[in-house]
Order: C-alpha cells, then structure tokens, then sequence
C-alpha cells in the first residue's frame, strides 16, 4: 500500500465537505507530475487530506477507492475516486512538518505548489505519531 498527501484549499473543498459527501472524484487536477502521481495510485492506498491556504495543516486520512480512470477526453489527464476514513486527532501543521528533521526529503516540503505528493512509509509513519496516531 502507498501512501499520498492530497491538498485542497479549504473553503472551495475540505475535509467536512468530504465527510459530508461520503466519497468524491478527485478530478480537475491540471499538472503533469500530479498526474503521474494520479496514475500510481491504486484502491486501498491511504491519503493525508491536506488543507491549503490559511489552515496549512494536514487534517485527515482518505483511502483511495478507484484507480485513475480518464478526466477530460484528451486522455492526457485522470482522476481517482476517494472516501473519508478518519480525521486526524491532531492537524499537524505546515510549520511542525518544516521543524522535523525526518520530513525533510518530504516531496510537499520540496515541490509546494504540487497538490498531490507520494509519501515513504518512514515519512507516514512521523507524521501518523504527530498527528497522534
């Protein structure tokens, strides 16, 4: 199983609204690494639902439903379908993820403007015990 940090600008598109819905297609991406990163991942895998913006924190956990299937009909873009699993006890914040020493090859770290990152399981393992799980 992957692990992926999906963010979303909170007042267009958070977390409650996830909750709310029950599931939603994470469509409309427009990058060609997010993409790439669309295309990996497969049902099963685990997200941190990251909200940009003001909040900058990761508040939740999404599990990966569907696998990528077409956005758009170029072809060149995909979609994946996703669906709440729990909130985070405790958001860690943008601020905690730059001050710990073992998140600093983290890709959102590196690439911030990138809304869909991959990852390692040491880095989901560090910010599960920051989160409190």
């Amino acid at each position: 199983m992957a692990h992926w940090l999906l963010k979303s600008e909170a007042d267009s598109y958070g977390w409650d609204d996830l909750v709310c819905d029950g599931s939603t297609e994470w469509d409309g991406v427009r990058n060609a690494a997010a993409a790439k990163h669309l295309r990996a991942m497969r049902p099963g895998d685990s997200a941190l639902f990251y909200h940009s913006g003001k909040d900058k924190a990761a508040v939740g956990i999404a599990t990966i439903t569907r696998a990528a299937q077409a956005d758009g009909d170029d072809g060149r873009w995909v979609s994946v379908a996703i669906a709440p699993d729990r909130p985070l006890p405790h958001p860690v914040t943008l601020a905690a993820m730059k001050a710990e020493a073992r998140l600093a090859d983290l890709p959102m770290l590196r690439q911030s403007r990138l809304s869909i990152s991959p990852v390692g399981d040491g880095e989901w393992a560090t910010l599960m015990a920051m989160a409190g799980l």
